[in-house]
């Protein structure tokens, strides 16, 4: 078995697609996954399973469209991998900058080399966009995301497939975590 880091995109926002953690966690045992552990409710998961990412997103994402009812895009990446994301994070170490103001992305497929110069043209003032390590991070500045016009369509389309963004503090939690399950 090998150990992922599965992010669900666009659950527990607003009062639609709600999906409870612990629905999740059972979810996953039901799958034949080992060992699913969550962190907050905004669908960030990591779960021992067999064969690659591309076949736990696959069984993830019918399992979720079974149980909840609807669709969810799912993102896996192996966290073996997940040291690469926080390594290369392009915003890093800069204290002027809060830690939850800069989201990385990770698309489903590879990032479209000119997405983040496509980002970048969109963007307001105070806000960066940066391809670095197979991923888009964004640090959305003072106004933070919900004052940027970076929509996740948009960000969607530039990537060239669905993504799925988390704040730094959230990407040093899933680090924490992993490093946890030796």
């Amino acid at each position: 078995m090998r150990t992922f880091v599965a992010l669900m995109r666009g659950i527990n926002v607003g009062s639609a697609r709600k999906l409870p953690m612990a629905d999740l966690r059972v979810l996953c045992l039901a799958l034949g996954m080992e060992r699913p552990q969550t962190y907050i409710q905004s669908g960030n998961l990591i779960v021992d399973a067999e064969g690659g990412a591309d076949d736990a997103r696959s069984l993830l994402e019918k399992g979720l469209t079974a149980q909840a009812g609807f669709a969810v895009d799912v993102i896996v990446r192996e966290a073996a991998g997940w040291e690469r994301y926080v390594a290369a994070d392009p915003f890093a170490g800069n204290a002027e900058v809060p830690a939850k103001m800069v989201h990385l992305y990770l698309s489903r497929d590879a990032v479209d080399p000119g997405a983040a110069d496509i980002l970048a043209r969109r963007a307001q003032s105070g806000e960066r966009v940066r391809l670095a390590g197979g991923a888009l991070w964004i640090d959305y500045g003072a106004a933070g995301v919900h004052g940027s016009k970076l929509s996740p369509s948009l960000i969607d389309k530039a990537c060239g497939s669905p993504t799925t963004g988390r704040n730094r503090n959230t990407v040093l939690k899933i680090r924490e975590m992993i490093a946890a399950r030796s």
